[in-house]
């Protein structure tokens, strides 16, 4: 699927409502070698739209590990659960950081988590180090 034309005005905008950090691990841009993406929340493959409503700040990790994907299975019910969505829901409502590790507090953030694994070693080391930049 070809990649739709994303204005420099609307990648700014994503850029600084992120304040460069990753909207969902919230790494810091610069904490990775690869640094962060803009990204569709909805793929385009699902129809998503490029509007700044359906784009997010990704670093590279989060963005590959979601893919395309929409949500994930509860592992106990198996019922289809949504990921996080930067654009309609609160970090705080659906994680919060125990040290360096992110801790899901609901089953949205609980999927999100997994599937993206924010708890890697990569990233735990990062947490370690700059937890200041967390919530």
């Amino acid at each position: 699927m070809a990649h739709p034309y994303i204005s420099v005005e609307l990648r700014r905008l994503v850029i600084n409502r992120a304040d460069s950090l990753c909207e969902y691990c919230l790494i810091l841009e610069t904490d990775r070698p690869s640094g962060c993406q803009i990204e569709h929340i909805i793929s385009l493959k699902h129809g998503g739209p490029t509007t700044e409503d359906n784009l997010a700040y990704a670093c590279v990790f989060c963005n590959l590990q979601k893919g395309t994907d929409l949500g994930s299975i509860n592992w106990q019910t198996g019922e289809l659960v949504r990921f996080f969505n930067p654009r309609r829901d609160l970090w705080a409502d659906h994680f919060r950081l125990d040290e360096a590790i992110i801790q899901p507090l609901t089953i949205i953030g609980e999927v999100t988590a997994r599937i993206l694994d924010f708890n890697d070693r990569d990233r735990l080391s990062i947490n370690f180090s700059r937890r200041s930049w967390f919530p």
